[in-house]
C-alpha cells in the first residue's frame, strides 16, 4: 500500500522584532498562502487523514489556513518536538503515525522541511522551499520506515 506524505513549510511570518521565534505570527501575506495551499491541495485530491504540525505560533496559523481553506479536520498532533527537529527527527515523528493513516501532513519549518523534502525530491527542493511550499512523497514503506530512498516525490505548485 502507497502513502503520501505531505511536507510543508509554514506561510510568511512576520520578522520577529521584540517577539521570540516560537510565538511568530503569520503576515496578512501568510494568511493568504496558507488559504491557496489548502485549495491546491483539494485540487489535487489530497486529503490528510492526520497532521503533525509544530506548536509554533506560524505553524499552528498555517495549519488552520489550509484546513479552513479545505473544510476538512483530520486529527492533528501539534508538538514542540516539531520546532527545532532535524530531519532525522522529524522522520522519527513520521514513524510514529498510526499505520492505519494513509495521507499525513506534516507542518513545519526550514531547513528542517527542505531537507527532508531534498532527501525524497532531490536537491533542488533546497532552493524551491519557500514559506508556504509543500511536496508530496509517495511511500512505499510504512510510516515507520519512512527514510530517503523508500519513496519519490516532486514539489507541488
Amino acid at each position: 500500500m502507497t502513502r503520501t506524505l505531505l511536507l510543508m513549510r509554514h506561510a510568511q511570518a512576520e520578522d520577529g522584532a521584540g517577539t521570540a521565534d516560537f510565538d511568530r505570527p503569520l503576515t496578512d501575506r501568510g494568511r493568504a498562502q496558507a488559504e491557496a495551499v489548502g485549495r491546491l491541495l483539494v485540487e489535487r485530491g489530497y486529503r490528510p487523514d492526520h497532521v503533525v504540525c509544530s506548536s509554533a505560533l506560524r505553524t499552528r496559523q498555517t495549519l488552520e489556513g489550509v484546513l479552513a481553506a479545505m473544510g476538512h479536520e483530520p486529527e492533528v498532533d501539534h508538538t514542540e518536538a516539531a520546532y527545532l527537529a532535524g530531519p532525522e527527527s522529524l522522520l522519527e515523528l513520521v514513524g510514529y503515525v498510526d499505520p492505519e493513516v494513509n495521507t499525513l501532513l506534516v507542518v513545519g519549518h526550514n531547513p528542517t522541511i527542505a531537507q527532508v523534502a531534498s532527501s525524497f525530491v532531490g536537491p533542488e527542493a533546497l532552493a524551491a522551499f519557500s514559506p508556504a511550499t509543500v511536496a508530496s512523497v509517495e511511500l512505499e514503506v510504512e510510516w515507520l520506515y519512512a527514510a530517503p530512498g523508500t519513496g519519490t516525490g516532486h514539489i507541488l505548485g
